[in-house]
């Protein structure tokens, strides 16, 4: 049994389109999609090959009302909702959705101190759960935290969730801190620029070919607003906004060394639901 306390297990996107999503991460993504909806919630599965990936739900209209933009949530498993809720306001957290009982488990949507939100979820359905092969194409293969200041946000996490600092890679910079969870790396927090507004979890779903995906991003109504980007490994990252506004990022080989990254983007939003409020603008330079 693969023990998912302190993981990222489940990840969901809210949306003001739920057909256009669809039609969206099909085409970039492959993904396919299926209705899991319940008498008092419409809810809709992504797939990747036969396997959940996410969930997928329209955007409240009390929350649209609210001045509330599409985005990505990453759901962390944990033994007891409750606790945990608890835990994070005594060390200076928020909870912006109490511990409730809902269509995937038990949940809480929360903050860390420094107002980066995510969601911790108990009883999620087995056949939902991440695998811990990150490899896996079309699976998030890395999660990044660009908090306020990435010491003091790690010690929370790791009060919290148990999590680990792993050893960094070669090439790695000593700025970029490489996280663990059960001895396996899950993803990395840095300091953000002062260009970016607020901290916020962002998640990289893994590619085949980092251009023709981002092809596919832009030729179906997103944007590329950062890359292709090469990382130490070899790898190349962009990062991007879908047709609704929900920012994400991909990661995956790059078979054309030819082709120019894209140029510097500004993206600005707006989203304020429940307390959970992300406003400014990011100004995404790539590397020379």
């Amino acid at each position: 049994m693969v023990d998912h306390q302190g993981r990222f297990v489940w990840y969901e996107l809210l949306t003001t389109d739920v057909a256009a999503a669809k039609a969206f991460y099909g085409a970039v993504l492959g993904w396919g999609a299926q209705d899991a909806s319940t008498p008092n919630l419409a809810y809709a599965l992504f797939i990747a090959g036969k396997a959940p990936v996410s969930g997928l739900m329209e955007l409240p209209d009390d929350a649209r009302k609210m001045g509330a933009t599409p985005r990505w949530v990453g759901y962390v498993g944990v033994d007891d909702v409750d606790q945990t809720a608890d835990r994070i306001k005594r060390l200076g957290g928020a909870v912006y959705v109490p511990p409730t009982d809902s269509n995937i488990g038990r949940i809480s949507v929360v903050a860390d101190p420094q107002t980066a939100t995510l969601a911790v979820v108990k009883g999620l359905k087995p056949d939902w759960q991440q695998s811990v092969e990150f490899g896996a194409s079309g699976q998030v293969g890395w999660h990044e935290l660009l908090a306020a200041d990435w010491q003091t946000a790690f010690a929370f996490y790791r009060e919290v969730f148990g999590w680990q600092q792993a050893a960094p890679q070669i090439g790695q910079s000593d700025s970029y801190q490489l996280i663990s969870a059960g001895g396996q790396t899950i993803g990395g927090i840095f300091t953000k620029l002062p260009t970016v507004p607020l901290p916020f979890w962002l998640y990289y779903f893994n590619v085949g070919d980092i251009d023709v995906a981002a092809g596919r991003v832009k030729s179906n109504g997103g944007r590329v607003a950062q890359g292709p980007v090469e990382l130490p490994d070899g790898s190349w990252v962009a990062r991007c906004i879908d047709p609704q506004g929900a920012m994400f990022a991909l990661q995956g080989p790059r078979s054309r060394r030819d082709l120019d990254q894209a140029p510097a983007t500004e993206l600005a939003w707006s989203a304020e639901w429940g307390g959970i409020t992300s406003r400014g603008r990011v100004v995404s330079k790539p590397r020379r």
